[in-house]
């Protein structure tokens, strides 16, 4: 016997499909919980539910008080190219703000990483949608102390994204590693990401290297679960 759909499951098959069709980009708002029920003759809690499952299943997000927006693309997020560059191709608008570039001493990252230096470039930036000014995540990268990067602390990164700044000092990330956890962030996060104390955010630290090696960058980011999510490709 064959299972009859439920009104919610329609309505989720019809927007999953025009989702993942792409007839409905990355970042754009779906239409309000009242307009979605005119347009399928049901009632808002009929909506509601269908709305949800697309949230289970990653291809939106839902924020209090702003609606539902798309997430799902159908596209890996290639970050080699730079996240503003990766995400300017996914559709989503964003500007970068650095709050910070010093240099550090680090004996615990030098350790933990095996370098002969303790010494690091460390930039620390937030990223904002343009559509909202939303804090979507909080990266810190420490840099190698070589020519082209050494000189950040007193010139700045300028119109250059960080990445355009690893190419011109040589450094070209060849393989690496990268972990992901999920944890709620402290006061000082809270007040950078603008959120509440114990907001869950993503936490995951890479660490790049050059083909022989060479250490090229560590990054630190916590980013915001609504705009980010971990896609793995295997076989």
């Amino acid at each position: 016997m064959t299972g009859v759909r439920l009104k919610h499951q329609q309505i989720t098959e019809v927007l999953a499909k025009e989702i993942r069709s792409g007839n409905r980009p990355t970042g754009e708002q779906l239409p309000g919980e009242h307009a979605l029920a005119q347009r399928f003759g049901v009632s808002r809690t009929t909506v509601r539910a269908a709305l949800a499952e697309l949230n289970d299943a990653g291809l939106i997000a839902t924020r209090t008080g702003k609606g539902s927006y798309v997430l799902f693309d159908g596209r890996p997020l290639d970050d080699r190219l730079g996240w503003a560059h990766a995400l300017a191709v996914q559709g989503i608008d964003t500007r970068v703000r650095t709050l910070a570039v010093r240099e550090v001493l680090d004996k615990e990252l030098a350790g933990r990483l095996a370098l002969d230096t303790q010494t690091f470039i460390r930039v620390e930036r937030i990223r904002e949608l343009v559509a909202d000014g939303s804090v979507i995540s909080y990266e810190r990268s420490c840099l190698p102390p070589v020519p082209g990067v050494r000189e950040l602390p007193g010139q700045g990164l300028g119109e250059l994204s960080l990445t355009e700044v690893l190419l011109r000092a040589g450094l070209r990330p060849d393989h690496g590693e990268q972990r992901l956890a999920g944890r709620r962030i402290d006061v000082r996060e809270a007040e950078l990401l603008r959120r509440e104390p114990g907001d869950w955010f993503l936490d995951t630290r890479r660490t790049s290297r050059a083909v022989d090696g060479a250490f090229v960058e560590h990054v630190e980011s916590l980013l915001d679960p609504d705009h980010f999510q971990l896609s793995l490709e295997f076989g």
